[in-house]
C-alpha cells in the first residue's frame, strides 16, 4: 500500500497548519509549503512527527 501525500499551502500557520494536522492524523504525509517564516514551519513539521505522523516544509523558490 502507497502512503498519500498532501500538500498544504500556507501549511505553517492557522488553518493551513491545522489541516495539515489532520490530514497527518487521518494517515497521509504532509508537505507543508511556506513563504517567510522558517521557524513556523519547522515547528508544524514538529508538531506533525511528535504525533506520529510524516511531514517535510518546502519553500518554493520565487
Amino acid at each position: 500500500m502507497s502512503t498519500r501525500v498532501a500538500i498544504v499551502t500556507g501549511g505553517s500557520r492557522g488553518i493551513g497548519r491545522r489541516s495539515a494536522e489532520r490530514l497527518a492524523a487521518d494517515g497521509m504525509a504532509v508537505v507543508i509549503a511556506y513563504t517567510a517564516n522558517t521557524a513556523e514551519a519547522e515547528s508544524a513539521v514538529m508538531d506533525v512527527t511528535t504525533a506520529g505522523g510524516q511531514a517535510v516544509a518546502v519553500r518554493p523558490r520565487a
